[in-house]
C-alpha cells in the first residue's frame, strides 16, 4: 500500500500506479531532495519536534541513501511514485521510526516545491557556466580575425560591408542578455517554500528562516497558498532556454549557409560534422543543424508549461507533477547547445579572401556613393536616386561600381570629382562607420574591450 494508504481500502491499480507515477522523472532531483530533507530534520531538531539523536540518524541514513544512489547500488521501485517516497521508505528501512519522523511537519507539496527550486537554481547556473564559454568562443575568433571584411545582409541579400569580429560580437550581446535571463531565473527560484506544508502552514513551531539559510535560500516565501503552487521560475527558466536556443539556432543558421560552397566563408572542424552514407564528397553541418533542429522542443516545453499553468486553482493540483519534465530536458538540451556551439566556434576555419570577394559584390559601396554626393551638398534623396541609376547601368553592363569610369560617374552628376574612388574601397567604408555601435575598426576595437568586461565580470559573479 502508498505511504498515503490509511484512508484507502485498496491500492491504485498497476497502470495508474504507473500513470501517476513521477519517479521516472524526478528521481533526478534525488541530491536536492536529500539536501532538503537534511535540513528539515536540523530545524525540527533544533525546535524540539524530534530529538537530536533522531535527527543525526536521518542524517547519516540519508547520507547512506545519497551514496546508494551515486553509485548505482538503490533500486528504484515505481511503486514509491516519486523520489521523496523513495528516499523516505529507504531511510526508513535503514533506520526506523526515526526516518518515520522526517515528514513531520512538512508536506509533498512544500517538499516538490524546495526540490524544484534548489534543482532550477542549481541548473540555471549550470548554464550561466557555459553561455561565458560560448562568448569566449566568439571573442576569440572576433579577435583573432579583427580585420576580416565580409558582406553584411538585410533581408539576405548585400547590403554594406562589415567587419567580421562586428558580425561575431551581436551574437556576444544576445548571449549576454541570454545570461542576464538565466541570471534573473536563478534568483526567481532563491526563495524556500520549505513550511508552506500541504497548503496552510503548520501547527508545528517550524523555523522556516533556517531551513533557507542552510538550503541557500536569501528568503522564504511569505505566502504558504502561493509557496506550494507557483511555478513563475521554472517558466522563468523555460524561457531562458527558449531565447538562449532561438539565438543559438540564428547563430547556427549561419554557420550552415557560410560552410556552403555558394558561400564559402567557413569550413567547419570534421569533428564537429558529417559524411553522407552514399556521396562521398559530402561533409555535412550535421551539429549545426541539429542545435536548430533542437529549438523547436525547447520552445515546445516553454509553451506546455504555460498552457499547464494558465487554468490552475490554488494551492497544490497533481497537473504541477508535469512541471519537472520540460524544464529539466530544456536545462539538459541548452547546456549541450551551448558546448556543442562553443567546439564549433573554437574550431572553425575562417576564409578571409572569399568573405572579401563576396563583400566586393552586390554594389555594396552603393550607400557611401550616395553620402558622397551628399556631402558635397546634394540632397540625400536625389543622392539615392542617382546612385540607383548608377547601379542600374552597372546591372546592364554586368559590371561593379568601381568597375565605372569617373566619365560615367560625372556623366550621373557633375558633383563627382576623382576622390569617389576613395568613397568605393571597401577598407576605407569599413573605417569610416565610426559612430557608437557601428561597423569601424576603431569603434569595434571598443566594442570588443567591452564585450570583454562585460564577460570577465559576468564570469566572476558565478
Amino acid at each position: 500500500m502508498a505511504l498515503w494508504s490509511g484512508r484507502f481500502t485498496e491500492n491504485v491499480s498497476e497502470f495508474t500506479q504507473r500513470f501517476g507515477a513521477s519517479l521516472p522523472v524526478d528521481k533526478a532531483l534525488y541530491a536536492q531532495d536529500i539536501a532538503g530533507s537534511k535540513a528539515h530534520a536540523h530545524m525540527l531538531a533544533k525546535v524540539g519536534v524530534i530529538s537530536h539523536e533522531d535527527a543525526d540518524a536521518i542524517d547519516s541514513g540519508l547520507e547512506r541513501v545519497k551514496n546508494r544512489i551515486e553509485s548505482g547500488d538503490f533500486t528504484f521501485d515505481i511503486n514509491d511514485e516519486d523520489i521523496h517516497m523513495s528516499v523516505e521508505r529507504a531511510l526508513t528501512a535503514d533506520i526506523g521510526d526515526a526516518g518515520a519522523r522526517l515528514h513531520t511537519g512538512r508536506s509533498r507539496n512544500d517538499q516538490v516545491a524546495t526540490d524544484t527550486r534548489l534543482f532550477a537554481k542549481k541548473r540555471a547556473h549550470d548554464l550561466m557556466r557555459a553561455n561565458v564559454a560560448l562568448r569566449h568562443a566568439l571573442v576569440e575568433q572576433a579577435e583573432k580575425h579583427f580585420d576580416v571584411i565580409l558582406p553584411g545582409y538585410t533581408h539576405m541579400q548585400h547590403a554594406q560591408p562589415v567587419l567580421f569580429s562586428h558580425h561575431m560580437l551581436a551574437y556576444v550581446w544576445m548571449l549576454t542578455r541570454d545570461f542576464e535571463r538565466l541570471a534573473a531565473a536563478e534568483r526567481a527560484a532563491d526563495a524556500s517554500p520549505l513550511g508552506a506544508a500541504a497548503l496552510a502552514g503548520t501547527t508545528y513551531p517550524l523555523d522556516r528562516q533556517m531551513t533557507a539559510a542552510e538550503l541557500g535560500f536569501s528568503k522564504v516565501i511569505p505566502n504558504s497558498l502561493d509557496a506550494v503552487s507557483d511555478r513563475d521560475f521554472l517558466l522563468d527558466l523555460d524561457y531562458a532556454c527558449a531565447v538562449s536556443c532561438m539565438h543559438l539556432s540564428r547563430l547556427c543558421e549561419e554557420l550552415v549557409l557560410w560552410s556552403t560552397s555558394e558561400f564559402g566563408f567557413i569550413e567547419l572542424s570534421d569533428s564537429f560534422s558529417t559524411g553522407s552514407s552514399i556521396m562521398p564528397q559530402k561533409k555535412n553541418p550535421d551539429f549545426a543543424e541539429l542545435i536548430r533542429g533542437k529549438t523547436g522542443r525547447v520552445v515546445g516545453n516553454l509553451v506546455s508549461l504555460l498552457v499547464t499553468m494558465k487554468a490552475l486553482p490554488l494551492a497544490y493540483n497533481k497537473d504541477l507533477q508535469e512541471d519537472k519534465y520540460g524544464v529539466i530536458d530544456s536545462a539538459k538540451t541548452l547546456e549541450d547547445c551551448l558546448q556543442c556551439a562553443a567546439g564549433m566556434i573554437e574550431t572553425m576555419q575562417i576564409k578571409p579572401d572569399n568573405m572579401m570577394a563576396q563583400a566586393k559584390k552586390g554594389h555594396l559601396a552603393a550607400t557611401d556613393v550616395a553620402d558622397y554626393l551628399a556631402k558635397k551638398g546634394l540632397p540625400f534623396r536625389h543622392a539615392h536616386e542617382v546612385v540607383g541609376h548608377l547601379v542600374l547601368l552597372c546591372e546592364q553592363r554586368d559590371c561593379n561600381l568601381d568597375d565605372l569610369s569617373l566619365e560615367d560617374f560625372k556623366a550621373a552628376s557633375p558633383l563627382f570629382e576623382e576622390d569617389i574612388t576613395s568613397a568605393l574601397n571597401l577598407e576605407s567604408i569599413v573605417k569610416a562607420r565610426t559612430t557608437e555601435g557601428g561597423t569601424g575598426n576603431s569603434v569595434v576595437r571598443q566594442q570588443l574591450d567591452q564585450a570583454k568586461t562585460v564577460l570577465a565580470n559576468d564570469e566572476a559573479s558565478l
